[in-house]
């Protein structure tokens, strides 16, 4: 048996603006947008990775609504990988996302820490294959 990572659950508190901030500045797709009923069901995805999207779940309980931006408990979520970290810091920059400093090289790679969105995201981004790029929900 195969098995691969389709889509995981991030919450969120709007997911309108969640969707902005990963699609306007991020540089995410809009992978799907269904409603049924008062349910909306809201992936977006890294543009070179069609096989795995985030779903931005809207918080509904007090439970969920307390996980948002503490998702991964001050730990990196998920890591997405960049061929130009420098680049792709310009270009996100020019779309408005606030960073924490400048790029560092370090033995992992080279990386960026953004500052955090409305649900407590922030992202770190590097140039190799294995680290990339790493978004923390604390």
């Amino acid at each position: 048996m195969a098995m691969r990572l389709g889509v995981f659950a991030v919450f969120v508190n709007d997911q309108d603006e969640a969707l902005r901030f990963y699609v306007d500045r991020l540089g995410f797709v809009l992978s799907e947008d269904n409603r049924m009923g008062d349910y909306r069901w809201l992936l977006v995805r890294a543009q070179d990775t069609p096989d795995v999207a985030i779903n931005l779940e809207l918080a509904r309980t007090p439970d969920q609504q307390a996980l948002v931006g503490k998702q991964a408990g001050g730990k990196p979520l998920f890591a997405l990988a960049t061929d130009n970290c420098s680049r792709d810091f310009q270009a996100m920059k020019a779309r408005g996302v606030a960073f924490d400093g400048e790029p560092q090289t370090m033995p992992y790679g080279t990386g960026v820490t953004l500052a955090r969105d409305q649900g407590g995201d922030g992202m770190v981004r590097a140039s190799d294959e294995l680290l990339a790029e790493l978004l923390r929900i604390e």
